[in-house]
């Protein structure tokens, strides 16, 4: 097989949560121009309407569900409506989650905690429970979960370390369900992202102007990602072209674990 060719998505269809923008838009984008067939979950119906109408506009096929995939019920929700109404999903990418507080631990409250716990983790373990459990029969699957580098390192300007727990039990949950699943020709993968210029980080930098150098001269590269980068990444995990990677995390951050 040409090389190229173990990158074509054509036949296939992915499931991308959050894939309204940032980060999941451009995995969408990515996957679409392949060749595959796009669902995108997200909560908020403005923003999947701008996503549905670029993704059109650039000659993808792409559907839309809102769902809040922070509440558990919802992403059961998700899953009865895609098996019902629009099996098969051979690609799983579980990239909703966010961190959403900076509550000191000792500080913070239980209900928040489940909260982000719920939001970066549960919704992924219910996604993949069932959406990915749908692809065991048919014996091929890729699941990529989208992790973090602070499920391997502790940003030092965080608080309430929620964030960092759901992430770093989200990728052990990647490893483990990887060995599992091996067998059935599933593949379950995670991208560890550092600092990319994502709607939400411009907000902080709104907010904060001197957070955008301080964090890019602690980057080998010197600078954040653009979040266009994480594109080619997820392709590969999700096509023929990563056959033999499974139960992989793989960080994508400009070398800044490397400080």
């Amino acid at each position: 097989m040409p090389i190229l060719d173990r990158f074509n998505l054509t036949g296939r269809r992915a499931l991308i949560t959050g894939g309204s923008r940032g980060l999941g838009l451009e995995m969408a984008r990515a996957l679409g121009e392949a060749g595959a067939e796009l669902i995108i979950a997200g909560s908020d119906e403005t923003h999947l309407q701008n996503a549905h109408t670029t993704l059109r506009g650039e000659g993808l096929t792409v559907t839309t569900i809102r769902a809040d995939l922070s509440k558990p019920e919802e992403a059961e929700r998700l899953c009865n409506v895609l098996l019902r109404d629009h099996p098969p999903i051979d690609i799983l990418i579980n990239n909703v989650g966010g961190r959403r507080i900076n509550t000191p631990t000792e500080d913070l409250a239980l209900e928040d905690w489940q909260r982000i716990l719920d939001l970066n983790l549960t919704q992924a373990f219910i996604l993949t429970k069932r959406i990915g459990g749908a692809m065991i029969p048919r014996k091929w699957g890729r699941i990529i979960n989208i992790s973090s580098i602070n499920a391997l390192w502790p940003g030092k300007a965080m608080r309430g370390r929620s964030y960092e727990t759901s992430k770093g039990a989200l990728t052990m949950f990647t490893k483990a369900v990887a060995a599992d699943w091996a067998a059935h020709g599933i593949t379950v993968n995670a991208i560890a992202p550092g600092p990319f210029l994502t709607d939400a980080n411009k907000r902080w930098i709104g907010e904060r102007p001197e957070f955008e150098s301080e964090v890019a001269t602690s980057i080998p590269m010197g600078r954040w990602g653009s979040p266009e980068e994480i594109g080619p990444l997820a392709l590969y995990l999700a096509s023929d072209a990563s056959s033999y990677m499974t139960g992989s995390v793989l960080v994508i951050d400009g070398g800044k674990l490397l400080w």
